[in-house]
């Protein structure tokens, strides 16, 4: 059997700290679970513009098409604002999302009970929540022809072209579908087909599909501003969300904030299917590189460590492993070990990055 492949790139900021971390936990599922991985690194962001020149290079790229998941700790800084547009830190993730098709951004919302109280909603309405939204990443309105900034008459115009395909909704909501049934079996589309033509075709196109090949899945629609909305009065009435890539960007914010720490979540994109089945797949930690902590030992590595978890359940089949990691990240947070963000005034010291990550392997241990 070949050994499942895996690309790391540590990226800026904070982006290596987190990920020497994971590494640890790679290498414990190794040594523990008998779970071998083939790891390699390279770079991207700031730090492979500093070293070649470009945010991403081919070769790099390469490997990425080529690897059985990535996982991506985080790109930019402010040491790279002055660069031109094409040679910034965030193209090389661009690059990656774009030449690898992953159209489809899994963005799991969950409050660990122990960090209910951080969340500026109330506890009885966020404590155990746990949805997860899928939103469309490579159409929509970032992407759609013509756009830009031009002149009419005596003033400028801007514009954005909001459009959509029939086959790019349908496999992002096949795998919505899939996807719901794994988790509570329900899927909510949201979009705005009451003044939309772009939302009527994607209500369309989804219930089609549903009532096609997954009839077994509940499904509802909403109208995108009154799901957000509904998050804050009601989150757990959902369990996956559907939308596509404007208002995916913004309810998925809005849900991140739910949950009390933006250090906590973590996010996968996948592609199409490879030739052994494993569907292509980018992992990454919601944060960004965070360069005013960066090599502090003061970054939160939870959410890398959970994305890794999330490569576990949708790159490698081993969902029940992924649960153990997710557990043992749980377990240290209801035993009080807490990196600073997560911290409330006046608490006691906080973990450094690489405590954190030793109590995550402690977890572990103890879950044997």
């Amino acid at each position: 059997m070949t050994t499942p492949t895996l690309l790391i790139l540590p990226g800026d900021g904070i982006g290596p700290e987190v990920m020497a971390e994971v590494r640890k936990i790679i290498a414990w599922f190794g040594d523990k679970r008998g779970m071998a991985f083939d790891v390699s690194e390279d770079l991207v962001g700031g730090a492979a513009y500093d070293a070649h020149g470009v945010p991403l290079t081919d070769a790099t790229m390469e490997k990425a098409q080529e690897a059985d998941a990535v996982l991506l700790g985080a790109v930019g800084g402010p040491k790279y604002d002055v660069l031109d547009f094409s040679v910034k830190p965030e193209r090389g993730l661009l690059r990656l999302r774009k030449e690898m098709d992953l159209f489809a951004n899994l963005r799991p919302a969950q409050c660990f009970d122990a960090l209910a109280d951080f969340s500026s909603l109330k506890r009885d309405i966020v404590a155990g929540l746990d949805i997860m939204i899928v939103r469309e990443l490579t159409s929509g309105s970032y992407f759609g022809e013509p756009r830009g900034i031009f002149e009419e008459g005596n003033e400028r115009v801007g514009i954005n072209t909001q459009r959509y395909t029939e086959s790019e909704i349908d496999r992002v909501a096949r795998a919505a579908f899939e996807l719901a049934r794994r988790r509570g079996n329900k899927v909510c589309s949201m979009e705005k087909a009451n003044v939309m033509e772009s939302g009527i075709l994607w209500r369309e196109v989804v219930t089609q599909v549903h009532q096609a090949d997954y009839a077994d899945v509940e499904l509802s629609h909403m109208y995108a501003d009154n799901g957000a909305m509904q998050l804050v009065r009601a989150p757990k009435q959902f369990d996956v969300i559907l939308t596509d890539n404007l208002f995916g960007d913004i309810l998925s914010d809005c849900a991140a904030m739910l949950t009390g720490s933006l250090g906590m979540l973590p996010s996968a994109s996948l592609g199409a299917p490879m030739e052994n089945g494993r569907p292509k797949a980018l992992y990454e930690p919601v944060h960004g590189s965070a360069p005013d902590i960066a090599g502090e030992g003061k970054a939160n590595p939870c959410a890398c460590i959970l994305s890794f978890a999330m490569a576990l359940r949708y790159s490698f089949d081993q969902g029940g492993e992924a649960t153990r990691l997710e557990q043992a990240v749980e377990s240290v947070l209801a035993a009080g070990v807490r990196t600073g963000d997560l911290m409330q005034s006046g608490d006691g010291n906080p973990a450094s990055t690489t405590e954190m990550g030793d109590a995550v392997i402690e977890a572990l241990n103890a879950s044997l």
